[in-house]
């Protein structure tokens, strides 16, 4: 069963890729869709036995993979309770953006080739999460990073794409770096990858020096930091994050699956799988609280002033994942899967919500162009309005029960950068209700915006808009046949997504509502020790599971009253006074287009590593390629050859004295020789 799970995906992936073209379309879609529902069937089926069941850790070894000297790496499945959670999530949301797609891509031409990519990326989560060894996670941490790419950039006749394909693919090379340095150092201290090994050996590994370039640094620290750098670049953390929105130019599914519940969690799954290292290195889980807690800070003040609708999602999704990583970092392993787990259900919830609106739009993304589609598009209305509500966390939904955890957690804990983490996780709850509902509000609420706008509207939009997205950075999600809209004319009513696009949501919605209620007590409650087995690791000092539940009585309340306190300011903003958010914008417009310019990252590293490496780049290919090695050289050879040809060619004028006068010269010269110095 478990090999299923793994493998249907990747026989989807051959069957749509390889033979694509030849079966069509339609059948690559149904194909790869039934694929992989029947994987995330079999997923629940597994998480059950192996979490509420008696089912113990199982490895099934598929084969040897890599032996050299002393290092023996099998390629095996390890299924415990973490992998199964990893599992339901990965193959369900997998599974519903597979027939969401169905719907959204059905006049996009390269069809096969998209959901073959679909297939893949999930089949390179799935080697991720099932990884026995270090080297097997690095094999799928890979995978997702190179099927990202390929989905990011899947309309690649669109220069925006491209650049944002690479962007991702280029700073998550950087993360990327750091896990493979943090696994040759595990490699050196503990002489295996696999995890059983290396997790034994690690209690001896606790304040351990290393010695390294003059200094005595604690080994485990160093560890840990080196692979918290991969996670902060997959998960998109502070400073690694720039690559995060500007991976909204892929198309909508492609922005639920990769940015709501698969690859940015790969950090958090790979904190929590390590964290019998982590336990070992507590400067190293302070370090990841700080920078957990200014992610979800710095993130949700960029989503406040957002325009385009996946944008302010992309954000959130930033948000969040800081709050997973504080969890982390104070020691709450399975608060961090827990809120990984029922934020998946309700952020795949808002993007496809999102691409049903794009969809009723014709492909306009700028909320300013919105308005008054709560009539038009009810069913999508409320669902986006389900997802807000789990976002939130308003009570008894499933973001309520997660991040409210998570916060208490922070408060509780005794680690260095908790109350940092706690005043910020707070401030961040507040943000993301008026940011959240800021995007409900101008979407669906007020005047319709869009009626003499005109929706699919490629040129006038442009025109009308231009610098407004040239300044903000958006792009939009046009299909590789919308660039010029549907043909539509310019008071196209906007219409309610077909029900292959619709089911999806509904399936979601009912996850973010109950996932949380339904599953609290065995992820974070008295019930979890049995549920968790061995999967999580938890030092003795390690006690925040239960501190949390003792924090004061105030505490719990505080993300509610945050979120309360956001939802009536954006309420006042954009529906008891519309037009007083632009008011307040221009009188702190330094501040709007600091948060506009997303903290201007992107232009601060364009300036300290872009331009700095395009120069070098020149430099190297220009004087030290082109002018030194080519031009003394292979090039300076043959030029050389030829002024010496052109000059040899001169003496070959077709006159017979001129060839006899040179016989002569060769003849007085042999004769000095031969006379002067030939003969002693």
């Amino acid at each position: 069963m478990y090999t299923a799970i793994v493998f249907l995906p990747l026989l989807g992936f051959l069957i749509a890729g390889v033979f694509g073209r030849q079966i069509g379309a339609r059948p690559a879609e149904i194909i790869t869709t039934t694929l992989l529902f029947i994987a995330a069937a079999l997923s629940w089926v597994a998480f059950f036995q192996v979490g509420y069941g008696q089912t113990k850790m199982l490895v099934p070894v598929l084969g040897e993979w890599i032996v050299s000297g002393g290092l023996r790496i099998d390629w095996a499945l390890r299924i415990d309770t973490l992998t199964v959670v990893m599992l339901v999530v990965v193959n369900s949301v997998s599974a519903l953006v597979h027939l969401y797609s169905i719907g959204y891509m059905h006049e996009d031409p390269h069809r096969p080739r998209f959901f073959a990519y679909l297939s893949l990326f999930t089949f390179a989560m799935l080697m991720l999460v099932t990884s026995d060894n270090l080297v097997q996670m690095f094999f799928g941490w890979e995978g997702v990073g190179l099927a990202s790419y390929l989905l990011i950039g899947f309309w690649y006749e669109k220069p925006s794409a491209n650049a944002a394909a690479i962007k991702a693919f280029v700073v998550n090379r950087v993360g990327d770096f750091g896990f493979a340095l943090g696994i040759f150092l595990v490699f050196v201290l503990t002489g295996s990858v696999a995890f059983d090994q290396v997790f034994a050996a690690a209690s001896g590994l606790a304040n351990k020096p290393l010695h390294i370039f003059g200094m005595n640094i604690d080994a485990m620290t160093l560890v840990c930091l080196l692979l918290f750098m991969g996670a902060m670049g997959k998960s998109a953390q502070f400073l690694l994050h720039t690559w995060l929105p500007d991976a909204m130019e892929g198309p909508t599914p492609v922005s639920a699956l990769i940015h709501a519940a698969t690859m940015v969690t790969a950090g958090v799954f790979m904190v929590a799988r390590l964290s019998p290292l982590f336990e070992q290195a507590p400067a190293a889980m302070s370090v990841i609280v700080v920078i957990g807690a200014t992610t979800a800070f710095f993130a949700a003040t960029v989503g406040l002033v957002q325009n385009d609708i996946k944008r302010v999602i992309a954000y959130s999704t930033c948000s969040q994942l800081g709050y997973m990583f504080v969890a982390l970092g104070v020691g709450g392993y399975s608060l961090a899967v827990f809120h990984l787990f029922t934020h998946a259900f309700f952020k795949a919830l808002l993007f496809l919500g999102a691409g049903s609106v794009i969809h009723a739009m014709h492909h306009e993304q700028d909320m300013r162009n919105m308005g008054g589609l709560a009539k038009k598009i009810p069913i999508t209305f409320w669902m986006m309005t389900i997802g807000t509500f789990a976002l939130t966390g308003l009570p008894l939904t499933a973001g309520f029960f997660s991040k409210d955890a998570i916060i208490e957690a922070a408060f509780a804990s005794q680690r260095p950068g908790a109350v940092y983490a706690f005043i910020l996780t707070a401030i961040a709850a507040g943000l993301t209700s008026f940011y959240s509902w800021r995007l409900v509000f101008l979407t669906f609420f007020g005047e319709p915006r869009w009626a003499g706008h005109g929706a699919g509207h490629g040129a006038s939009h442009g025109a009308a808009h231009g610098e407004a997205h040239a300044h903000a950075g958006h792009g939009h999600d046009d299909h590789a046949h919308g660039a010029h809209g549907h043909g539509h004319g310019h008071h196209v009513e906007p219409h309610e997504s077909p029900a292959v696009m619709l089911i999806p949501l509904f399936v979601l919605a009912f996850g973010a509502i109950f996932a949380g209620l339904a599953f609290k007590d065995v992820f974070i409650g008295d019930a979890g020790s049995a549920f968790w087995k061995d999967s999580l690791f938890y030092g003795p000092q390690n006690t925040i599971l239960k501190d949390f539940h003792y924090v004061p009585a105030a505490v719990p309340f505080v993300a509610t009253v945050m979120m309360l306190i956001g939802f009536l300011v954006s309420g006042w903003m954009y529906i008891v006074r519309p037009g007083s958010a632009d008011q307040l914008a221009k009188r702190h417009s330094l501040l709007y287009r600091f948060f506009l310019n997303k903290w201007y990252f992107d232009e601060l590293y364009n300036l300290i590593f872009v331009r700095p490496s395009f120069w070098l780049g020149r430099l190297f290919w220009k004087g030290g390629d082109g002018k030194i090695i080519d031009g003394l050289g292979p090039d300076g050879v043959s030029a050389r050859v030829m002024d010496a040809a052109g000059r040899v060619v001169r003496l070959q004028t077709g006159y017979v004295y001129h060839y006899a006068f040179a016989m002569l010269l060769g003849l007085a010269a042999i004769i000095t020789w031969y006379l002067l110095g030939g003969v002693r």
